[in-house]
Order: C-alpha cells, then sequence, then structure tokens
C-alpha cells in the first residue's frame, strides 16, 4: 500500500515553489506550459471522458483554447469515466464519505477525498492522489508570508502555533479534511491543530475558542468578523498573531474590523474544492495566482477571454496539478479580474481580485430584547445537510420572519421545502431565536449579486 504522503517528491516541490516565486514570466510560462502537455497526456491515457474531448492529436499539439469547456454536472454524471485510476468508483467513494468517522481518512489507502458545499448546485466529489496533495502542501507552506522574517526562519512549518478552524465540520468539506489530515499524519502537531463547528451557539463556540487559546485562527471572513466584534466587547480575550481567511470575499471593511477587533494581521487566500490553494497574499495585500500550478482563464458571458483590468462573467480552471480526476477548462462559476501591473512586492506571479458571494449575516431577534446574529454560511450548511437543498435563497422579512425560496418546483421539492423549514427552526431555536416564521416558495428564481451568482442569505436593510 501507498503511503498518502510523499515526502521526497514534497520536498522537491517545495523547492522548484521556492524557486518559481522568484521567476521571470518567461520562467513560469515555461513551467505552465511543461505542465499542461503532461496533464493532457495523463487524461488521454486513462481517462474515456477527455479521451473521447482530446482526440488522437498528440499533447503537444493540443490548443488550450480549443477544448470544449467542462462543467462540474456533466463531470459528475461520467465519473468513473472521468477519473484516471480504475479503483475510484462513485457509489464506493459515496459510500466511505457517509461515514463521518472516516474525515481525513485515507481513502484506499492513497487518495484523499472532499465534496464541495454545493454552493453554485449540486456538490461535486474530488479526488487527490498523494502527487497533488503533496504540490498543494508545498504552495500552501512556501508562499504563506509569515507574521515576521524571524517566525519564518525559526518555525517554517508553524510547529510552536496552535491552529484552531472554524466552519463547516460535520462532513467531508475541503478545509477540515486537510485538517484532519495533518492531524494524522504528524501525531506531534496534532494537539496543534483544531476544528470547532461554526453551527455552535455563540456563547458556547467563544467558550471553546478560549479554551483552546488558539495562536492563529482559520475561519471565514464573516465567521472572523463576528468573533473579532466578540473580542472587541470583552466576550473574548485571544492572543492571535495572524487570522486566515478564505472561502468568502473580504471587503476592506470587514479586514479592518478583524484586525481592530484582534489586533493583529489577516492573510487573505482564494482556493476552491477544485484546486486549494489557488492564490495567497502577498506582504503588499494583493492575492497572487499559483500560476505555475494552474491556468485561470477569464471569460465573458460567450465563453471568450476578457482581457486583463475587466471583469470576467466566469472563470474556467486547468488544474496541472491533478492526474488522477483531470479538471481541463472547468466553469468554477466565479468572477475575477487580473491586474494590469505588476504587485510592488516583485513578484511575477499574476495578480487576481476576486469577486466572490456576499451574503449577509442575519441579525435576528432572540429572548428578551436580545440580538442573534447568524452566520450565512451556517444557514447554508444546515440546509444542504439535513434536507439536501443547494439551490435557495433565504431573506429576512422582519426580526423573526424570514423567506425561503427556490427556482426549482414539484412535488419533491415541497417535500423538501417541508424538511428544510424544520430543520432551519431547529437550528435557529438552538441559538437562541425561537418561534421563527419562515415562509417558503418554490419555482421562484432568487436575486443575483455583483458576481453573478445567487445570494443565498440576505437581510432586509433595516436588519
Amino acid at each position: 500500500m501507498l503511503l498518502p504522503i510523499d515526502p521526497w517528491f514534497t520536498t522537491s516541490v517545495a523547492a522548484d515553489v521556492w524557486a518559481a516565486s522568484r521567476a521571470d514570466a518567461e520562467g513560469l510560462a515555461a513551467r505552465q506550459a511543461q505542465r499542461l502537455r503532461a496533464l493532457l497526456a495523463a487524461a488521454a491515457k486513462g481517462s474515456g471522458f477527455y479521451r473521447d474531448r482530446l482526440g488522437s492529436q498528440p499533447a503537444s499539439s493540443v490548443r488550450l483554447q480549443d477544448l470544449p469547456v467542462s462543467r462540474k454536472a456533466d463531470l459528475m454524471r461520467h465519473f468513473d469515466d472521468w477519473v484516471t485510476d480504475p479503483a475510484l468508483k462513485l457509489d464506493e467513494i459515496k459510500r466511505f464519505m457517509r461515514d463521518s468517522s472516516q474525515v481525513g481518512e485515507p481513502y484506499l489507502g492513497r487518495f484523499t477525498v472532499w465534496e464541495s458545499s454545493g454552493s453554485t448546485g449540486e456538490p461535486g466529489i474530488f479526488v487527490q492522489d498523494r502527487h497533488a496533495m503533496g504540490i498543494y502542501d508545498a504552495l500552501e507552506s512556501v508562499r504563506r508570508p509569515a507574521p515576521t522574517l524571524w517566525h519564518r526562519l525559526l518555525d517554517p512549518w508553524l510547529m510552536s502555533e496552535r491552529i484552531v478552524f472554524v466552519g463547516a465540520i460535520g462532513g467531508h468539506f475541503a478545509s477540515v479534511v486537510s485538517m484532519e489530515r495533518l492531524r494524522r499524519l504528524s501525531p506531534m502537531l496534532a494537539p496543534r491543530l483544531q476544528c470547532v463547528s461554526f453551527l455552535r451557539p455563540l456563547d458556547e463556540l467563544l467558550a471553546e475558542l478560549q479554551a483552546l487559546r488558539p495562536t492563529v485562527l482559520a475561519s471565514y471572513p464573516s465567521a472572523a468578523l463576528l468573533l473579532a466584534q466578540a473580542q472587541g466587547e470583552g466576550r473574548l480575550k485571544l492572543a492571535l498573531r495572524e487570522v486566515w481567511t478564505g472561502g468568502e470575499t473580504l471587503t476592506p471593511a470587514m479586514r479592518r474590523g478583524i484586525e481592530c477587533g484582534f489586533g493583529c494581521g489577516v492573510r487573505n487566500s482564494y482556493g476552491a474544492s477544485e484546486f486549494l490553494p489557488m492564490a495567497g497574499e502577498c506582504s503588499q495585500g494583493q492575492l497572487h495566482l499559483n500560476s505555475d500550478w494552474l491556468i485561470l482563464e477569464p471569460v465573458d458571458e460567450h465563453g471568450r477571454p476578457v482581457p486583463p483590468g475587466q471583469a470576467s462573467a466566469t472563470t474556467l480552471l486547468t488544474n496541472l496539478a491533478n492526474h488522477v480526476q483531470p479538471l481541463i477548462r472547468y466553469d468554477l462559476g466565479d468572477q475575477v479580474q487580473l491586474a494590469t501591473t505588476p504587485c510592488a512586492c516583485g513578484s511575477h506571479l499574476p495578480v487576481i481580485d476576486v469577486q466572490g458571494r456576499r451574503d449577509d449575516t442575519l441579525r435576528l431577534a432572540g429572548r428578551g430584547r436580545r440580538r442573534v446574529q447568524v452566520l450565512p454560511l451556517a444557514i447554508s450548511t444546515v440546509l444542504e445537510e439535513e434536507a439536501g437543498l443547494f439551490d435557495f435563497q433565504l431573506r429576512q422579512q422582519g426580526p423573526r420572519e424570514l423567506t425561503l425560496c427556490t427556482a426549482r418546483g414539484g412535488a419533491e421539492v415541497t417535500q423538501q421545502l417541508r424538511v428544510a423549514r424544520k430543520a432551519l427552526e431547529a437550528f435557529l431555536a438552538a441559538q437562541g431565536v425561537p418561534e421563527v416564521h419562515i415562509h417558503c416558495h418554490s419555482s421562484q428564481p432568487g436575486k443575483r449579486g455583483r458576481s453573478g451568482k445567487v445570494l443565498r442569505v440576505l437581510a432586509t436593510p433595516s436588519h
């Protein structure tokens, strides 16, 4: 049985990542071109799905922009034909993932698997072999700036930190799988890596964080801001060195609120289930794309490339690291914009601005006169996990009045909405918001935000 990690490979990739971080544009382009040829060759050899698309032409003669766009729903329908390892079968992977005790455990002893949250529809299942995970590990460790230079030199692997991730921890999601994988690989590091559910009532969440005393907090911007506000109010007393954010848009105002509340710096990142560390933040606060290991094509609504300085309608991802489950011109659905000028930090890695979803934090009337804040990602997690509802919009109409709608219709959807209402009522009651009135509507499309995605959670301006 192969180990789920290849230390020699990871070390060699880390050395190349370090060198590429200092390479010029030509050096980065050469790495990208070489890795694209290797990916196309692997896809043509092992994936029936991509063999049909690539045809008989050699990988060296294929132009990426001539290949068709791939989408999650189509790939998932052809999962067993899409992957390049015949040992991977969708039904068996799903059975493995139904067991929450297996989170972070290597599948078949050699694969890391996780699921997307389903924020743009049905969730996807993504499989990485030990080489892909080694590349992700190298990108995360080498290109994550340390709070200070001495800290980078004395503790490059963060062995002195206590890192706590606050998020959805009840499923095989990428963030929690990554944390649990590190805990299983390193017994020495395990006590210093903890995951805490943001579904817990806020008072319980604050108490657990206080007991864990993290030096680094990792979470979504909306959750980090809520915790920073609690710190500012004296309900939390953490001595943080840094806050890591990702998964949502981090606005300048949110960054200021987090930095002011915790009195430390914020490091933002851009990633997805399809490629975990797509971009990381430099010392200038700019997101740099890891273009030596991935290709992002910002395109308009007709699939045509858009130039730097212009926001895209969507973005196509080609993952150069993962050969076991090829992603070639995969429609991410994200709206991005490439910078027109180089970054002052000196890196030639492209600077990218990501316009993600900006769902609202609800402020509901709790018992007495207390206001209860409820995170949008917590609501999404409850509706997805408890009711299997992915295509929805929840709008606040009053202090304890909500409207839940979905664009789909039919008897099955009506039943889903009934289950969703009960699950949401129970969750909000546990948060301290009793007797919430939730009105459900099917066949009603939701409002879209600037990114083009349907906003899932909306608070009224007065709330």
